[in-house]
């Protein structure tokens, strides 16, 4: 059933979850008390601060017992007059501004992973946490980033997140980051890195820049290796109270924080945030002359993808609501996604909005709870844009699949296309509910993306195959109907029993195009380089694609029809730079 979008009252909170203390070995700036770490925090407008020094709570650990002291001096009627300015100081901004107590973990092979927790647990079971990591005693108070052998990663996510805390990849584009962006490896180790399910979100270092190849984008959900939609904040990584003017990468106390949409400042708000798969919460923090980010554009300006999509009407003449509910179940079948209603993809073309949205929003939570089976917890909310109201609606990737239209319709969601599954995807779709019911541990990993190993019969390196697109493996005729067996490029799922019937678009363009191609692939025309080749480029609207060949050691060869290029891989890049697709 839809659920009822969060109350007025919900507010924007700035927040820098990323600070290193004096309690830091690398500290720039010891002689820095943990009263001006406060005082810097509140004059940056800062709702909420944690302290995440390397591999040791002690930094939060000193400020408790600083004030527990100056609380007891205080009982005993001892305090001298600083002393008392002191600890009204403290009682204040301790008041004001939410700290939460934490560390910066040095995960085998140096990846860095941030561990936050609520103020009301107790320091030690935190440190009694970090022994359980593999941080030795004699180091707990070091706050070195050179720890030795400690735990792997997943292990050190599971271990934080069952106990309570907040399980964050710090920096994860840069330097000890787990998405190793820009490195030549790791495929299937930066896969189980950042979309395991004990990983709560991804601290960015581009969150306020816009593009293809920001780390939010390539985390959004649309790639098929990373089919998980992350959260994604920033934080200063504060090693000194202000930012080094000598080196500016040296951020200070909340000189790159994020924005938080919350009801109200608490960290089980900010769990409920993290968990939630509303990704229009977070923001990074604009200066006064900057224009507030906007989520609804940014998603405009993207188009329709595998997660998101839109309608300019609900209206149930014409199909268009029930569009909008085979939308949702694919959503829920698939990756999860959002909808918008109220105005088109189409950046150019004026949004005419929703009249009634109040009405409108209470007839689609109806029609959700009714029409989907079984229940799904959506969110339908209320928004503006461009002067209109619109509605937005947010489905969850379900964990009771196979969901369903009217009892019996199942939908799914491939590349911006929405369309009937088929017996495969409907069996794939049980068994992943089976595996979530069951706690089954999820298939084996791939092979490795590249063989190095030369192929006896042509000296050729075998290549990565496509990440998009799909590929005809098979064809048989029983009483005069062709049945065809695809592959899922996206997924490698083999889907049997498609006929020209029941294949969606895409399918249907691999299925017709690959009937129009001679016996003899070679007599077609085709920007061959080495062993890859290009036999078509089309533009679909925004989107490119292309009908790729590969040539195999054995002589025959493969085709891989309506990739796009986000699927193309390094290794067929050449292909692209040597030769100009003909449209």
């Amino acid at each position: 059933m839809a659920k009822q979008r969060p109350p007025n009252n919900y507010k924007w909170y700035t927040i820098d979850l990323h600070l290193h203390t004096p309690a830091s070995s690398d500290y720039q700036q010891p002689e820095i008390t943990y009263l001006d770490l406060l005082k810097r925090a509140e004059a940056r407008g800062l709702d909420a601060i944690a302290f995440t020094d390397h591999n040791t709570v002690a930094g939060y650990r000193q400020m408790q017992e600083e004030v527990q002291q100056l609380e007891l001096l205080e009982k005993l009627n001892r305090l001298i007059p600083e002393e008392r300015t002191r600890l009204n100081e403290y009682r204040r901004l301790l008041t004001k501004i939410l700290v939460l107590p934490g560390f910066e973990f040095t995960a085998t092979f140096g990846f860095h992973i941030l561990g936050l927790f609520s103020p009301l647990k107790p320091v030690r079971e935190i440190e009694h946490l970090l022994l359980n990591l593999k941080i030795a005693p004699d180091q707990l108070d070091e706050g070195s980033s050179t720890v030795g052998a400690t735990s792997d990663v997943l292990t050190a996510y599971r271990i934080i997140n069952e106990a309570g805390g907040l399980v964050i990849a710090a920096h994860a584009n840069s330097t000890n980051g787990v998405a190793m962006l820009g490195l030549n490896f790791g495929g299937q180790t930066k896969i189980a890195y950042t979309q395991d399910p004990n990983l709560h979100a991804l601290e960015v270092t581009d969150l306020g820049q816009h593009g293809r190849h920001t780390t939010t984008n390539f985390f959004s959900g649309t790639k098929p290796e990373y089919p998980r939609r992350m959260h994604c904040i920033q934080g200063s990584d504060a090693h000194r109270l202000t930012a080094d003017p000598q080196r500016k990468k040296n951020l200070g106390v909340g000189d790159r924080p994020t924005e938080v949409l919350l009801p109200k400042l608490t960290f089980d708000a900010l769990k409920e945030l993290f968990f939630s798969n509303d990704f229009a919460r977070t923001r990074p923090r604009r200066q006064v002359t900057e224009p507030v980010f906007d989520f609804i554009r940014a998603a405009r300006e993207e188009g329709p993808n595998i997660v998101q999509d839109f309608h300019e009407t609900m209206s149930a003449r014409g199909g268009k609501l029930y569009d909008i509910i085979a939308d949702v179940c694919a959503f829920a079948n698939t990756n999860g996604g959002t909808l918008y209603i109220g105005f088109s993809a189409d950046p150019r073309r004026p949004a005419p909005g929703i009249s009634k949205p109040q009405q409108a929003r209470e007839q689609l939570e109806k029609e959700i709870s009714a029409r989907i089976s079984p229940a799904l917890q959506c969110t339908v909310d209320i928004q503006t844009y461009a002067e209109k109201k619109l509605l937005r609606v947010l489905v969850p990737r379900g964990d009771d699949a196979p969901y369903a239209v009217d009892e019996s319709k199942i939908y799914v969601r491939s590349e911006a296309e929405t369309g009937l599954a088929v017996r495969d995807e409907i069996v794939d779709l049980v068994m992943r509910h089976a595996r979530l019911s069951a706690e089954e541990p999820q298939p084996e990993p791939p092979a490795p993306l590249v063989s190095q190993d030369p192929q006896p019969e042509t000296g050729e390196v075998t290549l990565t195959e496509p990440r998009t697109g799909v590929e005809v493996v098979g064809v048989e005729e029983r009483n005069g109907t062709k049945y065809y067996t695809l592959r899922d490029m996206r997924n490698g799922n083999i889907v049997k029993n498609v006929t020209t019937k029941s294949a969606r678009r895409l399918w249907h363009y691999a299925i017709t195009t690959y009937h129009r191609l001679p016996d003899d692939i070679t007599q077609t025309e085709i920007h061959w380089q080495g062993g890859i080749g290009l036999l078509r480029h089309q533009k679909q609207g925004r989107i490119d694609r292309y009908d790729l060949v590969q040539r195999q050691p054995d002589g025959n060869y493969r085709v891989f029809f309506g990739v796009t290029e986000d699927g193309i891989l390094d290794e067929w890049k050449p292909l692209f730079e040597e030769n100009s697709p003909e449209e």
